[in-house]
C-alpha cells in the first residue's frame, strides 16, 4: 500500500489562530475547551508556574512564564519526542548536553533551545517550531480522555533570561488547541481516533516486500507513528490512515517501545572558579550600553560618545532578533527608539520590563518624537529618561552619569 498524501491532513505546523469561541464551535471535546479557557485566564493574569495535566494513562505539564508558554513535557517518550522535533526543524544542530547546568524551574529542552539561540546555532523560529509541535503532540495525546484534569502550581519567583522572546503567547497556544480540535475531527472521520501514536507499527508475520510498497524500513519496531510522520514530513493522521488497512487485516500490529536515553547534564554544584582563577587579578569590566534603534547612523554616533567616556555599546537594529543578544550581554542601560519598522517602541519597552533580566535596567526613551503626549506616556510607563534626537554629547553623558556609577 502506498503512503497516502491526503490533502485534508495538513502538516503539524500549518495552523492559524482562532478564538475560544471558534474552538467551541469546531470541537465537542469539553476537556480541550476547558483547558483553552483555563490557559486564557492564566495568560491574562500573566501567571508564572506550571499547569499539571493528569489523565488515567498519561500525565504532563505546561510551563508558563508571565502567561506565555515556555515548554510542555510528558514523561512518555520525552527524549524521543525532543529528538524527532529537533531533527526535523534543526537538522544541522547537535547540542552538547554535558555542558548544560540543570535548572529545576525550567525543562532541559528549553535550556538547550535557549543555548542554541544565544550561540547562533539555531533561530528563534526553529526553536518555536519545536516548542509548538512538542506541545501539540502532548496535548493531542491527552485531550481525548474525559477524565483529563489540570492543576495550577504557581512559581512567581521564577526568573528567565529569554523566556519572553523564546515563548508562545496565548494566541499561539490557542492556534495549537484549534489544530488539535481539527485533528481530532479528522481522526474520528478516518476511524483512527483509537490509535496510540506513541506505539510502533510492526508486522505480525512476515509480509512480502511488494505488499508494503516502501513501508518495510518504517516497520522495524524502532519507530513510533509520530517518528514515522516526522521522517516522512507528513501528518501523523495521514500515516495512521495509510497503515489502517494493514492493521485491520491483521498484518501489522502496534506495540510499545522504550524511550531514548536521557541526556547527561553537568552538575549544578560545579565551582564557578578554579583555584588558579581566584588568584588572578580580574580587570574591572566596562559598563555596557545597548541602543535599540533601526538607524545605523544613530547607533554609530552614540557609540562614539559612550566609548570615549569609558563605556561599551552594542547596537540593535532589529529588536525582535536582537533580544537574544541583549539578554546574553545584560547591558547596564538601554537607549530605546520609539519609531522602528514593524515594531512599536512602547511594545518593546513593555516586553523588556516583563522579563526579570531587564526589570531593573534603566531604559532611556531616545526619539525624535518630542511632544507632550510621548513625554507624558514615557513618564507614565516608568522610563528612566526621555531624550530627544539629535542629542548633544553632554546630554548623553549627563544621563549616563546620573543612572550609572563608574
Amino acid at each position: 500500500m502506498a503512503i497516502n498524501n491526503v490533502s485534508t491532513y495538513t502538516k503539524l505546523e500549518d495552523y492559524s489562530s482562532s478564538s475560544v469561541r471558534t474552538l467551541k464551535s469546531m470541537s465537542g471535546n469539553k476537556q480541550l475547551i476547558k483547558l483553552a479557557e483555563y490557559l486564557d485566564g492564566l495568560s491574562q493574569r500573566s501567571a508564572t508556574g506550571k499547569v499539571l495535566l493528569n489523565s488515567p494513562a498519561k500525565e504532563g505539564q505546561i510551563n508558563l512564564f508571565y502567561g506565555r508558554l515556555l515548554y510542555a513535557t510528558s514523561p512518555i517518550h520525552r527524549v524521543r519526542r525532543w529528538e524527532r522535533r529537533v531533527r526535523l526543524y534543526c537538522p544541522e544542530w547537535h547540542p552538547i548536553t554535558s555542558q548544560l547546568l540543570s535548572d529545576p524551574d525550567k525543562p532541559w529542552e528549553y535550556l538547550l533551545l535557549y543555548e542554541g539561540i544565544t550561540k547562533n546555532q539555531i533561530t528563534i523560529s526553529q526553536a518555536k517550531a519545536v516548542i509548538r509541535t512538542v506541545t501539540l503532540e502532548i496535548l493531542f495525546s491527552m485531550s481525548p480522555y474525559p477524565e483529563l484534569t489540570h492543576e495550577w502550581e504557581g512559581n512567581p519567583n521564577s526568573k528567565s533570561e529569554l523566556s519572553l522572546g523564546l515563548s508562545l503567547c496565548y494566541r499561539e497556544i490557542e492556534a495549537i488547541l484549534t489544530k488539535i480540535a481539527h485533528m481530532q475531527y479528522l481522526s474520528q472521520k478516518a476511524g483512527v481516533e483509537s490509535f496510540n501514536l506513541n506505539l510502533a507499527p510492526v508486522p505480525k508475520k512476515p509480509i512480502a516486500p511488494e505488499a508494503l510498497s516502501g513501508w518495510g524500513k518504517y516497520l522495524q519496531g524502532n519507530l513510533t507513528l509520530w517518528d514515522i510522520a516526522c521522517k516522512l514530513q507528513k501528518s501523523v493522521l495521514a500515516v495512521s490512515n495509510t497503515l489502517l488497512p494493514l492493521i485491520n487485516k491483521g498484518l501489522v500490529q502496534l506495540r510499545t517501545i522504550p524511550d531514548l536515553p536521557e541526556p547527561n547534564f553537568q552538575s549544578s554544584l560545579v565551582k564557578a572558579n578554579s583555584p588558579k582563577e581566584t588568584d588572578k587579578t580580574i580587570p574591572k569590566k566596562k559598563q555596557l550600553i545597548a541602543c535599540i534603534d533601526d538607524s545605523a547612523v544613530i547607533i554609530e554616533t552614540l557609540k562614539q560618545v559612550v566609548i570615549s567616556a569609558g563605556y561599551e555599546l552594542i547596537g540593535i537594529q532589529n529588536p525582535i532578533k536582537g533580544f537574544v543578544e541583549i539578554a546574553k550581554n545584560k547591558p547596564d542601560l538601554i537607549f530605546l527608539d520609539l519609531e522602528m519598522p514593524d515594531v512599536n517602541g512602547y511594545t518593546v519597552y513593555q516586553f523588556l520590563r516583563q522579563a526579570p533580566v531587564f526589570e531593573k535596567i534603566p531604559i532611556i526613551i531616545f526619539t525624535s518624537r518630542n511632544n507632550l503626549i510621548d513625554r507624558s506616556r514615557a513618564k507614565l510607563i516608568g522610563a528612566a529618561e526621555f531624550l530627544n534626537k539629535p542629542a548633544k554629547p553632554e546630554e548623553i553623558l549627563k544621563i549616563l552619569k546620573k543612572h550609572l556609577s563608574m
